[in-house]
């Protein structure tokens, strides 16, 4: 048995539009990240409270908090900044009934070795390792650009945090030149769930199952260790906060055009469920 979780917020920005999404597509687990234009982040707790009342009301539960947490450049800001946001996260997964919080390692420091730059980030996850209560789950996902890009990384901040998770992601690891079968069996005891995205050559994204993916496989492999829920994250169309999202990098939307975000996202949640149609 599974379900779908998704990043709504690609098909709308305004959370009553990502709701009306979820809705039209039978989805009802949402990885929260854009509200209302603000990043879950910044928003306010009394935003928080007024979401957590719309979603109850919808039939709609947050699965995890879509945070931008490690994603920082340590040498540009004061880390004390950050962990302002994370405590704003924690105190929100409360607020949203979110049990799980994904997140990143730090992108590279300039200059500084690979065995410099794991010290690093060892260094400065912990502490919001040590801020984490027990009933949150951190999940680090894989992601270009950052010191976890690669599954020997991910392995290495995984083995150093017992109580950590990971997200697999597909599309990252190919666009790192990855190969994500060798990924998964690296990554698969450590997986909490998975992220539905693809990307062709070049890093191209494309819908689930028309890139280099291997979403039928690694999906096949997930349901029989035991996985229930995807986060469909299709990146099919431009969306508000995308550019923030991906650092300055433009986006490679793939051949494929659609009119707008909400036909985007109706074509991801269409492609992942034919991939479902033949394996689950």
């Amino acid at each position: 048995m599974y379900r779908l979780s998704a990043f709504a917020d690609e098909a709308s920005p305004e959370i009553r539009g990502q709701i009306a999404a979820m809705h039209r597509n039978g989805i009802s687990l949402l990885e929260i990240r854009g509200v209302d234009g603000e990043n879950i982040s910044k928003i306010t707790r009394e935003k928080a409270k007024e979401v957590r009342s719309l979603l109850d009301a919808e039939g709609i539960k947050v699965w995890s908090m879509g945070s931008p947490i490690g994603k920082f450049h340590l040498e540009r800001a004061p880390f004390e900044e950050h962990l302002e946001d994370f405590k704003r996260v924690l105190e929100y997964a409360d607020i949203l009934g979110a049990d799980k919080i994904r997140m990143f390692s730090f992108h590279p420091v300039p200059g500084l070795t690979d065995e410099q730059m794991l010290e690093q980030n060892l260094e400065h996850l912990q502490k919001l390792y040590e801020l984490t209560p027990d009933s949150i789950t951190l999940c680090h996902e894989n992601e270009k650009k950052i010191y976890g890009e690669t599954p020997e990384k991910c392995l290495q901040i995984l083995k150093a945090f017992p109580k950590m998770r990971a997200v697999f992601d597909p599309a990252n690891f190919v666009q790192c030149g990855v190969d994500t079968l060798k990924a998964w069996e690296m990554l698969k005891p450590y997986v909490e769930y998975v992220h539905i995205k693809d990307a062709g050559e070049g890093g191209t994204v494309v819908p689930a199952g028309f890139g280099l993916g291997n979403i039928p496989t690694i999906l096949k492999d997930y349901f029989a260790r035991g996985g229930e829920v995807m986060t469909l994250e299709p990146h099919l169309h431009l969306f508000a906060g995308l550019d923030k999202l991906e650092d300055g990098e433009s986006l490679k939307p793939g051949v494929r055009t659609y009119r707008d975000n909400d036909e985007a996202f109706d074509a991801g949640v269409t492609a992942l469920k034919a991939i479902l149609s033949k394996i689950a």
